[in-house]
């Protein structure tokens, strides 16, 4: 079983309710007649609707989907992309590695899923497409990421799920070198936009702002902030 993830780009003017109305309406029905053994839609939906942790820069149209496909083996993938490239502007599709940090239930802010398929998931997720620190080899990032950035976050954060994706490699034309796709699932909407409680600083003014520091200080060393782009969207498992 191999993991694909598409970036999916509707024309440029799309409200978040017409990206709903498309991802999560004929796209979906499309995607889950053609039998994949797994599928989630993160859209840029009414629901979603608060500004993200890093904005898109201004005159860029940001991500509109995130299709998340699990098929048997990347040469199988002609019949999904068809279906999204014939509703969509731009699409970018990659093969990941997906590693699971936390999941629904794994901590104190939330519960173990407890929801049907293709219903919305609670709360509200980020989606981050990274690109690698051009200072860093592969190794030293990855490792970065996984034995410094995940762990931080996870202590000074209210996460309630963390999804990992290494970009093993593109497999549309024309892709942006994205090195990292990162979901994070937050308790909700009110926890993204108030930074006390975004940072877990409990109304301690001195806390958020150490939290924030350390937070940016290990980002930077991370990845350019200039090429990070992050959204705010929902989550649709449609199938698991």
């Amino acid at each position: 079983m191999e993991k694909l993830m598409y970036l999916v780009w509707l024309e440029p003017g799309a409200t978040r309710a017409e990206v709903a109305d498309t991802v999560l309406g004929s796209v979906a029905q499309e995607l889950l007649s053609l039998d994949p053994l797994r599928l989630t839609i993160d859209a840029w939906d009414p629901e979603s609707d608060i500004p993200a942790p890093v904005p898109t820069p201004e005159g860029e149209t940001p991500l509109h989907a995130l299709v998340s496909l699990w098929i048997d083996a990347v040469d199988y993938r002609d019949p999904f992309e068809k279906v999204l490239g014939g509703a969509a502007e731009h699409v970018a599709g990659y093969e990941v590695v997906e590693s699971l940090y936390r999941d629904y239930g794994g901590n104190q802010w939330s519960a173990a899923r407890d929801w049907p398929d293709g219903g919305r998931s609670p709360g509200v997720l980020t989606v981050a497409l990274l690109r690698q620190h051009p200072e860093l080899s592969f190794e030293d990032w990855m490792t970065r990421w996984h034995t410094r950035i995940s762990p931080i976050t996870e202590a000074i954060q209210p996460r309630c799920r963390y999804v990992r994706n290494a970009v093993f490699r593109a497999v549309t034309d024309g892709a942006p070198p994205i090195r990292g796709i990162v979901e994070e699932a937050w308790p909700s909407l009110e926890h993204v936009t108030d930074p006390m409680l975004f940072y877990c600083a409990d109304g301690d003014s001195q806390r958020m702002n150490e939290h924030v520091t350390q937070m940016i200080d290990e980002i930077t060393a991370f990845t350019d902030l200039s090429t990070l782009r992050s959204v705010t969207m929902s989550e649709w498992i449609l199938k698991s």
